[in-house]
């Protein structure tokens, strides 16, 4: 189970922990029985569904627990210290000084009532013996390790003047500035761009490595456990049901959980139908069932599974694995595998003779973000714009779905409450079916599915009145009742009508997408603006509700606009794909044609940047730099201060799309469009249909 030689002490050592939660009249285990070890320089990653118990076990490690949560068994050793029974100021000097953290959202971890700098040097002088300028030095000096551009004037600023990438920054210099024996690093990179992402890997890695940090590493993407960690352990139910070596998890996972997490994953190299996807969801925890808790969604569960718990088992390998199927070697019973479908063509939707259904012309949306005149005044400073569209022009036909991509900034969003009529265009027009979307009465006919389902639903309403509310407000007449109706959208959305009387919070993630999914289909739209609809969501889940988007648009013949950074995703999805930064078009392209031969250098930036799991890591190098702002970006080709093959004209002249001869177009006139070599030419695209 340990990486570590026997002469080695572990940096992190976990036995036997258990976790209560006391409720008024019972008490829950988020997690029971976890041992693992991690030895100095090591990256073990920590992976599951949501509910899992992963959160629940870093912040075990790094204590005291939230009341009424509680650790109430086992022991957590950190560098041959047991540190779990420690008083609460002992944990606290502990904290900072031999532990640092790196949280999900690096907004809410930092205050944003001070600056980067005063957080910085009050986090080392309170573990340090530095004074105020030696420890403002160490600061800067973190700051410019991590690469954050002009570190010394980076002190004054405070958290919002950064970016997402800048600030998860200065969380790992926080987390790293007092030269901690451990990091926990909590999703680090969910909520961050792929190229952004790719770039917080390559710094948490590499500034671990050099400073023989042992990590932590929680997240549900599997894509970054290939590319960082040396290990993984897979959690279920609170426990671990397998741990081994990345590469022996990614080609050959031993217990079925993991086999179905993997599985489901979409992947840049294979044209699925439909993705694989573990039936079921995770077991909530005062319902966790007996024996193995995974075998009500296991195909391979026996009357053993159900009625005695498996222990983890260590293989012949070095890892363990904790189900009654897997013998010592790591055999087990042969598992669905995908079948490849020979033709291609059933795939794409597109009708070129059809007049396009989403006609969007030349639009644009400026923003004032200008600082109030009487401040201007006084520091002579004139009015800033913020052009978050600048003049956008596509067409999407009937059926067909088209998604488009970008970094965070890029200005995605704001075209899509465009299109639906939530923004009313600075200039150009939207036209939907040839009728101009802000002169449309009722606009029932599209809709749009929002990225966080959870903030989209009213929280004091029941679900029934949920998905009824746009059949009342657009005054649609349901001949049949409208509870009927509701029941209907329900149990197409893979619910059930009983579902319909229970409040949002009642709900898993994926199932609170899916009353989401359900509610825009209440009016019968022909066509759905979603808006990164699975970003949040875990594998499995992601799965699940992209299956079903296929399902149901096969069925109802829906059109699509599909908003995403995770470029896998994109490609399991998209017939059409069309890449913006800064705010503009910079490519658009079949999506076969793209990920073939990407044609702008951003687009191959964007590729690149995409971890491969197959190989352990990502095939070309980490992004430069981030996005400039949009209320300065530069001038001509938005792209040019990141691009490597950028010359004189670059800077000066604006790029406009120009068409190639297969059916692509790009803004780039030094791109070598014909010469253009595959993303991943080693990887031949197989299409694939799961069963």
């Amino acid at each position: 189970m340990t990486a570590e030689s026997a002469d080695t002490v572990p940096v992190l050592s976990v036995k036997g922990l258990r976790v209560e939660i006391p409720l008024w009249d019972d008490i829950v285990v988020p997690v029971n029985d976890v041992s693992f070890d991690i030895a100095p320089g090591e990256v073990l990653g920590i992976v599951g569904e949501s509910g899992a118990g992963k959160s629940i076990t870093g912040a075990a490690v790094i204590g005291p627990m939230d009341p009424p949560s509680r650790i109430a068994g086992g022991e957590v050793w950190l560098q041959g210290r047991r540190i779990d029974t420690l008083s609460g100021s002992e944990l606290r000097r502990i904290r900072g000084r031999d532990i640092g953290a790196v949280f999900q959202d690096p907004l809410t971890a930092l205050d944003p009532l001070q600056t980067v700098g005063e957080q910085l040097i009050e986090t080392i002088r309170t573990h340090l013996p530095l004074d105020r300028h030696a420890a403002r030095t160490r600061a800067i000096a973190m700051l410019d390790q991590v690469g954050l551009p002009a570190a010394e004037r980076r002190l004054d600023d405070y958290p919002h003047h950064l970016s997402g990438g800048m600030r998860q920054r200065v969380v790992i210099a926080m987390a790293l500035c007092t030269d901690p024996v451990l990091v926990i690093a909590d999703e680090p990179t969910t909520a961050l761009d792929v190229s952004i992402q790719a770039q917080i890997i390559d710094l948490l890695k590499t500034q671990c490595r050099q400073r023989g940090t042992a990590v932590m590493l929680i997240t549900h993407d599997m894509g970054v456990i290939a590319e960082t960690a040396d290990r993984v352990g897979v959690m279920y139910a609170g426990r671990l049901v397998e741990i081994g070596s990345v590469t022996q998890m990614i080609k050959a996972p031993r217990h079925p959980y993991t086999h179905g997490l993997m599985a489901s994953i979409p992947r840049l190299n294979q044209i699925r139908r439909r993705l694989t996807q573990i039936k079921g969801a995770m077991p909530r925890l005062t319902a966790i069932p007996d024996g193995c808790a995974f075998h009500p969604r296991c195909s391979h569960a026996v009357d053993k599974c159900r009625e005695t718990l498996p222990v983890l088992t260590p293989l012949d390998d070095g890892g363990a694995a904790a189900c009654w199927q897997v013998g010592r070697s790591g055999n087990r019973p042969a598992l669905p595998q995908p079948s490849v479908v020979p033709d291609l063509a059933p795939l794409s939707r597109l009708v070129a003779s059809e007049p396009p259904l989403v006609d969007i012309d030349n639009v644009s949306q400026y923003f004032d973000v200008s600082k109030p005149l009487i401040e201007r005044l006084a520091t002579r400073q004139g009015r800033r714009i913020l052009k978050a569209v600048d003049g956008v022009s596509l067409s999407i036909r009937r059926g067909e779905t088209v998604a488009i991509v970008g970094e965070s900034g890029c200005g995605k969003s704001t075209l899509a409450r465009m299109v639906v009529g939530l923004y009313r265009p600075t200039s150009g027009s939207v036209r939907f079916d040839g009728t101009d979307v802000g002169k449309m009465r009722r606009q029932h006919r599209f809709q749009m599915i929002f990225q966080d389902p959870y903030a989209s639903l009213n929280p004091r309403w029941r679900t029934a009145s949920l998905i009824a509310e746009p059949l009342r407000t657009h005054g649609i007449d349901v001949g049949r009742g409208v509870r009927r109706r509701v029941d209907e959208l329900l149990e197409m959305v893979g619910l059930s009508a009983a579902d319909g009387d229970r409040y949002p919070h009642e709900f898993s993630g994926g199932q609170r997408q899916r009353i989401s999914i359900a509610r825009a289909l209440a009016c019968e739209p022909e066509f759905i603006v979603c808006d990164e609809p699975t970003s949040a969501l875990d594998v499995s889940v992601q799965a699940q509700i992209l299956n079903l988007m296929k399902d149901l648009q096969d069925e109802l013949k829906l059109t699509l606009m599909f908003i995403s950074h995770n470029l896998a995703v994109v490609r399991h999805m998209a017939d059409h794909i069309g890449v913006m930064y800064l705010g503009r078009l910079v490519e658009t392209s079949p999506a076969s044609e793209l990920f073939a031969r990407p044609k702008h250098p951003y687009t191959r930036m964007l590729l690149d940047a995409i971890p491969d799991i197959e190989r352990g890591g990502r095939v070309g190098a980490a992004p430069r730099g981030e996005a400039a702002d949009p209320a300065n970006a530069p001038t001509g080709c938005g792209f040019h201060p990141r691009c490597a093959i950028a010359v004189a004209a670059c800077r000066i002249e604006r790029p406009n799309l120009v068409a190639q001869g297969d059916g692509a177009a790009v803004a780039c006139p030094v791109s070598d469009t014909s010469a253009a070599a595959p993303a991943d030419a080693s990887h031949p695209v197989e299409l694939v249909a799961v069963r």
